[in-house]
């Protein structure tokens, strides 16, 4: 069972103008669409079908189709505010043949066996507490010969948090179910998964959260409270705060992950 907290939508509007804002158009996670390529480096999407779990407003969805050219990819997401702007995105952007968004409650994915040929996901699988769970039901949709690739926010370790861990989670007020990339990477490997890859990219977040803080506290200031208003924009200037000190400390560990379903073909 894929479970996450049963509440109010985490990411609504005020949260999808801000995150665009800072992020850009459709995207919820830091790096836009050349991090998105750098987690698909090496392979190809064309022609193929794709699911994109925790899909969030579509930005990466519709990236898939239009600069990967891949044949069907299928958009998922347990926060109906986020689907809907995914949907109308793609609406707009006469994608709606290439490109699905399906919301549904927490739980097994809404899908059958063998459905994708691709699974990928960007920044959404640090929202989900059993790991275990969540890969066995990713390997289960996965056809056999099929890949997943993702990027995810972890924690260096497995232990208790540190007190400037708990207070950047805290700051972050989301339901976040940290898990380090060795423990991701035996829960892939005890749901099936092959030639399990993990990449660190906390030296590349680093950097990029810095910018993105000098960013806030200056020009985009004005223009982002604008959207929102100025004290959501006080609250996630904290944030971002709170998250350098475990970002320079090591502790926050944006990963790359990448994995095979083994080809049950003779």
């Amino acid at each position: 069972m894929i479970d996450t907290a049963d509440a109010e939508p985490e990411y609504d509007d005020d949260a999808m103008r801000f995150l665009e804002a800072l992020w850009g158009d459709g995207y919820l996670s830091p790096g836009g669409p050349e991090e998105v390529d750098r987690v698909l480096e090496g392979i190809d999407l064309r022609g193929k079908t794709v699911l994109d779990v925790g899909c969030g407003a579509g930005g990466i969805t519709l990236h898939l189709v239009e600069r990967h050219d891949a044949g069907h990819v299928t958009g998922f997401d347990v926060e109906l505010p986020v689907v809907e702007a995914a949907r109308m995105r793609a609406q707009k952007r006469g994608l709606s043949d290439r490109a699905t968004f399906i919301h549904a409650a927490p739980g097994p994915l809404p899908f059958a066996d063998q459905s994708f040929e691709v699974v990928f996901s960007k920044d959404a699988l640090l929202h989900v507490p059993d790991k275990d769970a969540l890969f066995a039901e990713i390997f289960r949709v996965l056809k056999p010969g099929g890949v997943f690739a993702a990027s995810n926010w972890m924690i260096g370790h497995d232990g208790e948090p540190s007190p400037d861990m708990k207070a950047y989670v805290a700051a972050e007020g989301l339901s976040f179910a940290m898990a380090s990339p060795a423990r991701y990477a035996a829960a892939m490997r005890g749901a099936g998964f092959e030639k399990v890859e993990t990449r660190d990219r906390n030296p590349w977040y680093r950097e990029v959260a810095r910018r993105e803080l000098e960013q806030l506290r200056g020009p985009l200031y004005q223009k982002v409270a604008a959207v929102v208003g100025a004290p959501y924009v006080d609250k996630n200037i904290h944030t971002w705060e709170a998250m350098q000190k475990v970002l320079d400390s090591g502790e926050h560990r944006p990963t790359h992950l990448r994995g095979w379903k083994p080809d049950s073909s003779p």
